[in-house]
């Protein structure tokens, strides 16, 4: 099954509510951002990282790439938090979406909690050259995880 959006993990939401996700940016956890193939069936149920239909080739890891948190902040009654850009240097990849996870052991209900599914719309490809996520700009109306 291809990719159907994006979504807020509800897993995540209850995480939150449990105080099991530290996105300051220099004492939190470790997020990850994992790429998918259009192959990768994600919903709002997903609860943890899979290999299943990960991408693979030059310049890609398993597992992806660590994000560095933003902390977290507000703006009128919306909290709000993201990550600065990512970039997958000198790779040969096609990727159709991404799952953000939490890897520190504890954070959730695991060791690979899921936050967020990323839906690109299409496939997107870098050809020995750099594959970067570039993630909107953080305030109240756009920021990657916002809660109003």
């Amino acid at each position: 099954m291809a990719f159907t959006g994006n979504y807020m993990c509800t897993s995540f939401k209850q995480e939150l509510l449990q105080a099991k996700h530290d996105f300051t940016a220099s004492t939190g956890h470790t997020f990850k951002l994992a790429l998918y193939d259009n192959n990768a069936s994600f919903t709002a149920s997903t609860t943890d990282y899979t290999a299943t239909d990960e991408v693979a080739g030059t310049g890609y890891s398993a597992g992806g790439g660590t994000l560095t948190n933003v902390t977290p902040t507000t703006s009128g009654t919306t909290a709000f938090t993201d990550f600065d850009d990512l970039t997958f240097s000198s790779s040969t990849i096609t990727a159709r979406g991404a799952l953000i996870y939490n890897t520190t052991a504890g954070g959730g209900s695991g060791t690979t909690e899921s936050v967020v599914v990323l839906d690109f719309g299409s496939d997107k490809s870098s050809s020995a050259g750099d594959f970067t996520i570039i993630f909107p700009t953080a305030d109240a109306s756009n920021a990657i995880i916002r809660i109003a």
